[in-house]
């Protein structure tokens, strides 16, 4: 019967063929421990001298790493193995040898990992930041699909910009400018209007010379938009959305966040609602922490995000903030000019934010006015501004960045980790 890893539970006592790599191995005089991986997991197999041919198990002793072979096997039932399984090997054969593999077991540089991103992706823990990955993508479909949102795709390519052109890359569309995207919201509030509430998920771009662990040139992100959704019911959507795709972590990646020494008590916490701390309060609280340097009207830095963290055991909303900090496109706060009605969600454990989000300016003369104050080309947002001339409504979104998401649930430090191949400041390959 060939199968794959992550099957071989169905096949408990039965003989299975797999394709696989070996990821490392170890022998004895009469045993060969096998540690193999073929993309849906990692299972040892052992291969005792005395109950194979013995080619067979001088194959085993010599093969090299990551060289692809069939493996066949009885499926055992191993408690001592985290995965709860292991392959006694009857048979070997090689499909491609493997020959120098440069990421060996050994300690390897930055750097150097970054420049064989390509064959470091293949390691354990690597592989577990994506599985990771991939059911945070598979929760968040789910968990709008549920609510009743509309997958809408937004362009890559647009002739205008959210927050303004000083952080996009640009390039000629024929004989126009054109920029890559840094958010899909103007497009996903069109798409509100049409289909009530909305989400997309897709790559974008900042043009950011920044070279913290929290940034990447090219990321993905997730950007919900809703018809009749004021600023409270925006917050909700956000932390049941958080909530729900740290329990599918939870419940659907024990063994890779156990592979990443992940504390899981810190994720188990994570339920709805969320604490909420005005920005006025922010600024208050960092200034008893001894962030004297830090003024009302001046944006957040990590330590400060870190900080204001540190006090709570879950993510925490930052809410109402300056208007000078903010985007053209957030709806003031009703009772105070200076504020907009806007909040940054900030993880735990020093992850920082991981989503921005605001209900939007709905008059049509507000935002005409908030357009000429940003100078921006009225023509560029004409379509944008048309929103609010036929059948306005409030409405409300937010964008969660998919990497620094992932971060933090896997626990890693940067977000280079996170994305299979991050673009940044200084790296464009592999």
């Amino acid at each position: 019967m060939k199968t794959t890893i992550a099957e071989v539970y169905k096949y408990v006592e039965q003989e299975v063929t797999i394709g696989a790599w070996l990821a490392n191995k170890r022998s004895s005089g009469k045993i060969a421990f096998l540690q193999l991986r073929d993309g849906t997991g990692f299972i040892q197999g052992v291969v005792v001298k005395a109950e194979v041919e013995e080619e067979i198990f001088q194959l085993a002793k010599s093969i090299t790493q990551e060289t692809s072979v069939y493996v066949k096997g009885t499926v055992k039932k191993d408690e001592r193995s985290p995965f709860g399984y292991e392959l006694s090997v009857s048979g070997l054969s090689v499909i491609h040898s493997a020959v120098d593999y440069p990421i060996t077991p050994k300690e390897h540089g930055t750097e150097f990992l970054m420049d064989h991103r390509h064959l470091w992706l293949r390691s354990k823990r690597q592989h577990a930041v994506m599985k990771i990955r991939n059911e945070v993508i598979r929760a968040t479909y789910e968990f709008f699909n549920k609510e009743g949102f509309v997958k809408v795709d937004p362009p890559i390519l647009t002739g205008s910009a959210p927050e303004g052109t000083t952080e996009l890359f640009a390039t000629k569309y024929f004989d126009e400018d054109a920029y890559l995207s840094q958010s899909g919201q103007l497009y996903m509030e069109a798409a509100a209007m049409a289909l009530g509430k909305v989400f997309s998920f897709g790559p974008t771009f900042r043009a950011e010379k920044s070279k913290t662990r929290r940034h990447l040139i090219e990321f993905w992100m997730i950007e919900p938009e809703m018809a009749f959704y004021e600023f409270e019911d925006n917050l909700v959507v956000q932390e049941n959305y958080v909530s729900f795709i740290v329990q599918s972590v939870l419940d659907n990646c024990g063994l890779e966040l156990s592979v990443l020494g992940r504390d899981l008590e810190k994720l188990q916490r994570i339920k709805a609602p969320f604490p909420r701390v005005t920005y006025d309060e922010a600024i208050v609280f960092l200034h008893e922490k001894g962030f004297t340097d830090i003024q009302w009207g001046d944006d957040f830095g990590a330590p400060h995000e870190t900080a204001i963290a540190e006090a709570h055991e879950m993510p925490v909303f930052i809410t109402h903030w300056p208007t000078s900090l903010k985007p053209f496109y957030m709806q003031p706060d009703p009772n105070r000019e200076d504020l907009v009605l806007c909040a940054d969600l900030i993880a735990p454990e020093g992850y920082g934010e991981i989503i921005g989000g605001s209900e939007r300016v709905h008059d049509y003369e507000l935002l005409k006015k908030r357009v000429e104050e940003h100078k921006l080309e009225s023509d560029a947002y004409k379509w944008y501004l048309e929103l609010r001339q036929y059948g306005s409504v409030p409405h409300s979104g937010f964008g969660l960045g998919l990497e620094r998401t992932v971060a933090w649930l896997s626990g890693v430090e940067h977000v280079r980790e996170t994305i299979p191949f991050p673009r940044l400041l200084n790296r464009l390959y592999p």
